[in-house]
């Protein structure tokens, strides 16, 4: 499955100027569960540091069931992953 995500720049230079459009293609989900996380300053610790791997294009958390979905160009290997959400004070449920 292929997901397209968008991001559109309107820049308010002219009003005759065209929309930019940049598309990111993401092959690769992949859903982890993270134990420890209690608030929105937890999900957005995460959220970043998961964010700084090679090759993550977009990041999901859930706080209520501790659903971590990453969104990549391909596939991330799991023990990068483990280390960002450790270095992030939380760990990867086993």
């Amino acid at each position: 499955m292929t997901e397209r995500y968008v991001s559109v720049d309107r820049s308010r230079r002219r009003s005759t100027s065209p929309i930019k459009e940049v598309t990111f293609v993401m092959n690769t989900t992949t859903t982890l569960f993270v134990v420890g996380m209690t608030c929105d300053h937890c999900v957005a610790a995460v959220k970043e540091e998961v964010s700084k791997l090679d090759g993550v294009g977009m990041v999901d958390v859930d706080l209520a069931s501790g659903a971590v979905t990453v969104h990549s160009d391909g596939p991330v290997d799991p023990a990068e992953l483990a280390a960002a959400v450790d270095e992030a004070g939380y760990r990867v449920a086993t």
